[in-house]
């Protein structure tokens, strides 16, 4: 079964359970206060997770672009991907446990038409917190799994929370038996040997925890995620994701235009390629700040790898066009889009080209400076990569044909410590944004309306949102501009900000259809990405925009707005970091 007919198969379902389809939101979010990209389904359902109606009800289902980080150093293998698509169904305060399960069961067995014996569940194990989830057992047993197929495990495994407080509950994770011997008689579905697979994970958001413990919460949700690649590998009876018709095509070209054959490599470059397509089509543009500088590694590692099975670059437009032709019927965007994603990857191949030519220069002055010994040290070697992103494999080639050796565990144990780094501020760029919605995110999320249509009356009308990050102590706004923000835009900027926060400005929502919200003027990025039925928030006169929420009820709530700085995000885009002060 191919993966767009899995995609058909799980919507339509959900369809019929009386879920509405919503379309996927876009990889670069919208006005979301904790992350750099779409990581979850849940993701840009957060404020109606917190309580706000949904304009298309209370049950939900699509699927859902995202691309995860924390992991870039892992791809390669036979698993790790960037860019993966995760198929959800959601409950707001409507179905709850018995339901859930219900439904998962009849879909993995008559639409999926997975063998029971196939599979194994687990259910939340009980702590001192909250009780042992012997009400999704029983769900599972009624359904039809047998006894000996369900585990109980603790809140490591079987509990989700986004940070320390927040919504939370238990949750059911579903397993997919891959009939690989088991690696021991007590082999089961926590195990790593790769017997079984997770497959499906429904979280039960019923409780809420913050500093006082855990408390009932008054509405009840379901959150489920199902990723497509990998159920598309399962049932497909394949080895890896990159064996499927999602990557194979690129696969067979590269073996066919590679003259040294590393597997690991191909992988890397049909992967990155993907995921820096994905992005581009949403809007990304490489950089050297946050989005941007993640979409520029993964075009780079990609441009390295190519050069390590020496595969001519003038091809990356033949592999580009073949994902374009092979992805499109399932991603549109990337037809639309793709003599941008092609200029896009090319010009960044142009610049890393130099960026390579000036890493061998600096590892020839590196060599100059070395006495009598033959061994480059470590730091030397790390340098060359972080400093020039000069490739740690490049270094070691230049440095056997010149007769040298380098220190490679004092290099790997830095870079063993610039993972870690790099791995704990992603883990804090990508926490979930259920924690981060707090009193102060809120404020900031209505500021950043004020702040658009600011930019508008000074910069003018064709100055469009092209991202924003918000924290519990400041706002970052991305919009197209051509030139460095003057002085006196600046201060009128801000002047305009403040004046409007002055007069107490009601902020009003409604709910209409899409095509009426544009007629009426209001803005928003990705409009085809938005539901028939959006969300308008209006401030004053002053601004209207589709937006999800959460804003306050009146300017007059948000402090006084400060500039604190302007600089550019990337080529044609100008990015303003602002803050909010009690007065």
């Amino acid at each position: 079964m191919k993966a767009i007919e899995i995609r058909r198969k799980y919507l339509d379902y959900f369809k019929r359970h009386g879920h509405a389809v919503i379309p996927s939101a876009p990889l670069i979010p919208e006005n979301d206060p904790s992350v750099l990209f779409t990581t979850a389904g849940m993701q840009p359902l957060v404020p109606y997770l917190l309580g706000e109606k949904h304009p298309e009800g209370k049950r939900l289902t699509d699927y859902q672009k995202c691309v995860r980080t924390n992991d870039i150093d892992e791809v390669g293998d036979n698993r790790h991907l960037t860019f993966f698509e995760m198929l959800g169904n959601w409950s707001l305060g409507d179905y709850f446990k018995d339901e859930s399960i219900a439904m998962s069961f009849e879909f993995l067995t008559k639409e999926l038409g997975i063998p029971v014996e196939k599979l194994s569940v687990t259910c939340f194990a009980g702590d001192e917190d909250c009780p042992r989830d012997e009400v999704a057992a029983n769900a599972w047993k009624k359904a039809g799994i047998p006894e000996d197929h369900i585990y109980y495990y603790g809140k490591d495994d079987n509990w989700w929370i986004a940070g320390e407080e927040g919504p939370c509950g238990p949750d059911t994770e579903m397993f997919y038996d891959t009939g690989k011997p088991a690696c021991s008689p007590d082999c089961q579905p926590s195990c790593d040997c790769g017997k079984y697979v997770e497959i499906w994970n429904n979280v039960f958001m019923e409780y809420f925890k913050d500093k006082n413990g855990y408390r009932k919460l008054e509405q009840r949700n379901v959150d489920t995620g199902l990723g497509l690649e990998r159920m598309t590998m399962l049932l497909q009876g394949k080895e890896t994701p990159f064996d499927t018709e999602l990557f194979s095509p690129v696969m067979e070209k590269l073996k066919e235009l590679q003259k040294v054959d590393i597997i690991e490599s191909r992988r890397i470059i049909a992967e990155h390629l993907r995921s820096s397509m994905m992005i581009i089509a949403d809007g990304g543009r490489p950089s050297n700040l946050d989005r941007g500088y993640v979409l520029r590694r993964l075009i780079r590692r990609m441009i390295r790898h190519m050069n390590k099975i020496q595969i001519d670059l003038s091809e990356l437009k033949t592999l580009i066009d073949i994902y374009v032709e092979n992805l499109g019927e399932m991603y549109p965007e990337l037809i639309k889009n793709r003599e941008t994603i092609e200029q896009v990857i090319i010009e960044e191949k142009d610049k890393f080209v130099k960026t390579l030519a000036k890493g061998e220069r600096e590892f020839e002055k590196a060599i100059g400076r070395l006495e009598e010994t033959k061994i480059i040290p470590g730091n030397v070697v790390f340098k060359l990569y972080d400093t020039y992103g000069f490739p740690p494999e490049v270094t070691k080639e230049l440095a056997e044909e010149n007769g040298y050796k380098i220190d490679m565990d004092e290099f790997n144990e830095l870079f063993k410590k610039h993972q870690e780094k790099s791995r704990a501020g992603s883990e804090q760029k990508f926490k979930g944004g259920l924690a981060e919605t707090t009193e102060e995110t809120i404020k900031y999320h209505t500021a950043t309306h004020l702040l658009n249509a600011a930019i508008k009356r000074v910069i003018g009308k064709d100055a469009h949102q092209r991202g924003s990050n918000i924290t519990v102590d400041r706002m970052r706004f991305d919009f197209n501009c051509d030139h460095k923000l003057t002085s006196e835009e600046k201060q009128e900027i801000e002047d305009l900000v403040n004046k409007w926060i002055k007069e107490g400005l009601p902020v009003t929502k409604q709910e209409m259809k899409k095509e009426d919200a544009i007629k009426s003027g209001a803005e928003c990025m990705f409009i085809e990405k938005y539901p028939d039925i959006v969300t308008v928030y209006t401030i004053g006169d002053v601004s209207k925009e589709l937006c999800g929420g959460p804003h306050v009820k009146n300017t007059s709530e948000l402090g006084k707005f400060k500039i604190k700085k302007e600089e550019s995000s990337s080529s044609g885009v100008r990015r303003i970091k602002a803050v909010l002060i009690d007065e």
